[in-house]
């Protein structure tokens, strides 16, 4: 459990701030990448993006998915976790609020189920795919980067490509979040949120 001692530490502040900015950067690429046509932009500047904080922030989850694993398998406390995720969050809304100025529409900013299958089959993609994720990231943490990055950016690539059609490839519940709070876009939100966490080691970084 988190001490009174290091609550206080700077060093728990500086872990909280690192999901804010890590969280903020991943979201304002791939919301930027969304307002293009296609899947296929959002995908790569997902993937980019998660590589690239993997080489330069080190370890921060800026995924609620991934936070959430470790407090299931008790890798992490519950204030750090609840802590982490906020601030996950906070970046993710922060990243959403900037986009919702400044593009035109927000046609790409909120993750939706298509019309390609139901709601169901949406979640069934958004489990998969983030279970692949989930087992590269927590598998790249025993690498350094750039193979940590390189096979984690991929995972969260071919993920988004793979559910993208179906559930909007999000692997993220703040990068769902974030943008339903600016826009009020609720739709089958709790897609983003309903799949089972991936119980493992510590990751090092996430999408």
């Amino acid at each position: 459990p988190l001490s009174p001692q290091e609550l206080r530490s700077g060093r728990f502040w500086r872990g909280v701030l690192l999901e804010v900015t890590a969280t903020l950067i991943f979201v304002g690429m791939v919301l930027g990448a969304s307002a293009g046509q296609g899947p296929l932009a959002p995908a790569l500047a997902a993937g980019l993006a998660a590589g690239g904080l993997v080489c330069t922030l080190g370890g921060p989850q800026a995924n609620p998915a991934l936070t959430l694993a470790l407090l299931c398998t008790r890798k992490l406390s519950a204030l750090r976790g609840a802590a982490g995720v906020l601030a996950q969050c906070a970046g993710a809304t922060v990243a959403s609020a900037a986009a919702h100025a400044v593009l035109p529409d927000d046609t790409g900013l909120v993750t939706r189920v298509s019309a390609v299958g139901t709601a169901g089959t949406a979640l069934a993609w958004e489990t998969f795919a983030t279970f692949q994720l989930g087992l590269a990231a927590f598998a790249a943490a025993e690498h350094a980067a750039p193979q940590a990055g390189l096979a984690l950016g991929s995972a969260v690539a071919a993920g988004a490509l793979a559910a993208g059609p179906f559930s909007g490839g999000s692997m993220n519940p703040a990068r769902s979040l974030g943008p339903a709070i600016v826009t009020g876009v609720w739709d089958d939100h709790w897609v983003s949120w309903g799949h089972p966490r991936v119980p493992t080691e510590s990751p090092c970084s996430s999408v």
